[in-house]
């Protein structure tokens, strides 16, 4: 049983990525009933909660439903991110999460996020500042260094440690190739054969089927994965690679019912948590998404995201519904 202190998470935890304009609510709601077994907000600039700035604050929001959920800040101020770690204790988390892996400009060059894999000594800081604020789990996501030259990622897993977080999420790239090239696992798996690292360690970059889960599973010895960009649109992933590692065997693929289902219920719940125009809105770029790989989806792909009526959406999702039916006859 993998456990962040007093939290159970199973066997082998599946986890969903922390993604700006991604992992809000609603898609976190279909993340969830489709096997998720950890979760985190958006991440959120300690500047802008601690200025009380609204879309900061929105992002506190978290539901019974969606436990264990941590919620996760970044910040180049270490007294800043000490604040918002009493800040975000009072929205009643499970846990709290620091980004150290968020490569984008906006925020590395900051001073936040990725660009703290510079400065070893002030992420430290920073992290035992944010300790110290709390009642909560801390746990940290993390890249393997700035560059070729800085992966310093196993010093830094057991700096982190002795000062109190309480698990490890690592991104097998550095800062430098953002998200291109292929995620080297090898020094996180180094991590894990070290005596010394006694919480748990999570691996993170280019897991997008139950094969390659399983396969990274067993080579590296990670405690847990987290998944990102192949959960957008594809919640079935978490539950396909549970029952891949247990069985050996894959699950159905969704049907095109299945897709509609899920993509309807996404749009509900971004329609409860953003208000209609809002959540029609911003549902827009995940339909792309829920039918990726659907040969002739364009012309319904473009309705969707043209029309801002709800009941239309949903009439545009029955002609989907039917006019595949009619081609698998």
């Amino acid at each position: 049983m993998v456990k962040i202190q007093n939290i159970a998470l199973g066997e082998f935890p599946l986890l969903l990525a922390p993604m700006e304009d991604v992992s809000d609510p609603p898609f976190r709601a279909v993340c969830k009933a489709n096997g998720a077994d950890l979760m985190y907000t958006e991440f959120i600039s300690s500047e802008g909660l601690i200025r009380d700035a609204a879309k900061s604050v929105q992002k506190l929001d978290i539901f019974e439903y969606e436990r264990p959920i941590g919620i996760q800040l970044f910040g180049s101020d270490i007294e800043t991110m000490r604040a918002c770690g009493e800040i975000a204790t009072k929205a009643n988390p499970d846990l709290i999460d620091i980004n150290y892996g968020c490569p984008v400009k906006q925020v590395a060059c900051k001073g936040a996020g990725a660009a703290l894999l510079q400065d070893i000594p002030k992420m430290v800081a920073m992290t035992k500042a944010v300790v110290e604020s709390t009642h909560l789990p801390v746990t940290v996501k993390t890249r393997l260094g700035w560059d070729e030259s800085t992966k310093n990622i196993q010093d830094v897993a057991e700096r982190l440690q002795d000062i109190g977080i309480q698990a490890l999420t690592i991104h097998g790239r550095t800062r430098v190739q953002m998200y291109k090239g292929e995620a080297d696992w090898t020094l996180i798996g180094k991590i894990k054969e070290n005596p010394r690292i006694t919480i748990p360690i999570f691996g993170n970059g280019d897991i997008d089927s139950p094969e390659k889960a399983l396969e990274y599973k067993n080579r590296y010895g990670v405690d847990g994965i987290m998944i990102g960009r192949a959960s957008i649109g594809y919640p079935w992933i978490f539950n396909e690679i549970k029952h891949f590692v247990r069985t050996g065997t894959h699950l159905p693929p969704p049907t095109i019912q299945d897709r509609i289902d899920v993509c309807k219920k996404h749009l509900d719940f971004s329609i409860q948590w953003k208000g209609n125009h809002v959540g029609i809105v911003e549902m827009r770029r995940h339909y792309a998404n829920y039918f990726k790989g659907i040969s002739h989806f364009k012309e319904f792909r473009i309705r969707l995201v043209t029309s801002l009526d709800y009941a239309e959406i949903l009439g545009i999702l029955e002609e989907v519904a039917q006019h595949y039916a009619l081609a698998a006859l």
